[in-house]
């Protein structure tokens, strides 16, 4: 017997789905999307909604581990050797937080996506976006194709 969760959708009414009502689907733990259901359907939303909730969270619990630890070290050293590596190390540290940060209003800005339909469809062409892509990068706004552009484009403006 396999787990199951139910993942609550407060999504109003999506692309792939009819109706406003809220839904809550099924998920078996082993639940992976397929191109054989319709494309973001209760299951892949509520699978995708688990997906950035639990990263969202993971974030939050490494960041508030990180800075109880830097809280902690905030010594000072008598070797400036010492020092200067330990102030290097904070600097880092905070800098990959900050990105962190960043990620998180992503995550939000995805799970905003799911709430209003729009989630899983390229901001460019509103086609869909692919299961594998999203799978990848659950916070993914544009196709492959219309990512690639978007690079090929920020390629050429860097190399004038």
């Amino acid at each position: 017997m396999s787990k199951r969760s139910i993942v609550q959708d407060a999504g109003k009414k999506s692309r792939g789905t009819s109706g406003d009502a809220k839904a809550s689907a099924v998920l078996e733990d082993d639940y992976r999307p397929s191109d054989d259901e319709p494309f973001m359907n209760d299951r892949q939303r509520a699978y995708f909604r688990r997906k950035l909730q639990t990263w969202k969270q993971d974030i939050i619990d490494e960041t508030r581990l990180t800075l109880a630890e830097l809280n902690a070290q905030s010594q000072q050293h008598a070797d400036l050797a010492d020092r200067a590596t330990s102030e290097t190390d904070r600097a880092l540290e905070l800098r990959a937080r900050d990105r962190q940060r960043k990620l998180v209003a992503k995550i939000d800005a995805a799970l905003s996506r799911l709430d209003d339909g729009s989630y899983g469809y390229c901001e460019e062409t509103s086609e869909p976006i692919g299961l594998k892509r999203l799978d990848a990068r659950p916070i993914a706004t544009l196709s492959l194709e219309a990512q690639e552009r978007h690079e090929r484009r920020e390629r050429v403006y860097r190399e004038d």
